[in-house]
């Protein structure tokens, strides 16, 4: 099921973007097969399996790839393969020997997708690096944190998942149709610091007019406004407001029963620090349960800031089916909605199971002679 149905994906196994954008390949229906170790890698943060979301979705092997014959496997696999998605620093599969002149040669038709943190080229390509690193050479990281705070380090998601996992993905996918076109494959060079830097494209356009100032918390979008921002309510929860546009602030003063006039103009930042003031008494006096029956449905841009275990039970979440539950864990469900191929039910994340995951690659002949490694 869904619109990826037949397309073959190899993942050598990774962490971070490499496996989130292959999870975005087989949510959408590709089938990906994952290359484990044979022994435990110090990667990443230690959970058992069951909880390692981001492995769902596709059945997987463990081979030994300093094994010539593991490569040899893995090779015959990639002949059989649509792509390959691979998370290594550079150099790293060259010396495998699973290179992209290698895969190529043995299959013309091949999308090689690379994701790293620095890229295949530059001074830093060979370092090693985290989100919070990458996200800090393109500036985002400097824009993200209040007024008068320092940089305020987000969740790993403007590096990792959006900057990197996603950009994998997109770039696999357009070399794919590519590839279908003139039959010929090529290498995706993904990396988190590009693809967080397009991210920002946005904000450095209004950098660059004049429309964002470089000290972070002073702007509209990153909390320096009082109309964009988060409040306590009077129960210690948090609501979230974002009314930009003059028609919805507007209506957000009129459902908080505030005079315009008592404000001077919305934009005018003189007038922000009397305006958050006011915002902060008047939040603070309900329960965010009072704010959601006042404000929800309304357009003044309002939302309660919901934790990991409230979102899934959230009415607008579960009627769109935005979470569901696998093998009792409750996750995020495959983002897109597809009306003619609609995606299934993730499976959850399985252990290595050899033979029986090469089952759609290889027919009982072809994998016999590779039971030996397999199984040693």
């Amino acid at each position: 099921m869904g619109p990826l149905a037949g397309l073959k994906v190899i993942e050598l196994a990774g962490i971070g973007p490499s496996p989130f954008g292959a999870m975005q390949l087989a949510d959408m229906g590709a089938t990906v097969l994952r290359i484990e170790r044979r022994e435990p890698a110090d990667l990443g943060v230690p959970r058992p399996l069951k909880y390692n979301l981001m492995m769902r979705g596709r059945k997987s092997v463990a081979l030994d790839l300093k094994d010539p014959q593991s490569i040899s496997l893995v090779l015959e696999l990639v002949s059989q393969a649509d792509a390959l998605i691979e998370g290594f620093r550079p150099g790293v599969m060259e010396r495998l020997g699973l290179g992209p002149d290698t895969c190529l040669a043995r299959n013309p038709k091949l999308v090689y997708g690379r994701m790293t943190g620095w890229g295949q080229t530059g001074p830093l390509a060979f370092v090693a690096g985290h989100d919070i690193n990458y996200i800090a050479l393109t500036g985002a990281l400097h824009a993200i944190g209040r007024e008068g705070h320092p940089p305020t380090p987000p969740l790993a998601l403007v590096g990792d998942m959006g900057g990197g996992g996603m950009f994998l993905a997109l770039g696999v996918l357009a070399a794919l149709l590519n590839a279908r076109e003139t039959g010929v494959g090529q290498v995706v060079d993904a990396s988190i610091v590009d693809g967080t830097a397009s991210l920002l494209t946005g904000f450095y356009g209004m950098a660059a007019s004049g429309h964002w100032r470089d000290e972070r918390g002073t702007n509209v979008l990153d909390s320096g406004a009082p109309f964009y921002d988060v409040y306590e309510c009077s129960d210690g929860t948090w609501i979230s407001i974002g009314p930009i546009e003059a028609r919805f602030f507007a209506e957000l003063l009129r459902h908080l029963q505030v005079d315009p006039a008592a404000l001077g103009s919305q934009h005018d930042r003189a007038s922000w620090p009397q305006t958050r003031e006011l915002f902060r008494q008047v939040f603070k006096a309900r329960r965010r349960s009072d704010w959601c029956n006042l404000l929800e449905g309304t357009d003044v841009c309002f939302a309660p800031v919901l934790g990991f275990a409230e979102a899934p039970e959230h009415a607008h979440l579960k009627a769109r089916g935005t979470f569901v539950t696998v093998d009792g864990v409750v996750q995020p469900a495959p983002a897109l909605r597809f009306s003619a191929t609609p995606s299934a039910e993730p499976t959850p994340p399985q252990a290595p199971t050899q033979g029986e995951a090469l089952a759609g690659w290889l027919d009982a002949e072809a994998l016999a002679p590779w039971r030996d490694v397999l199984d040693s």
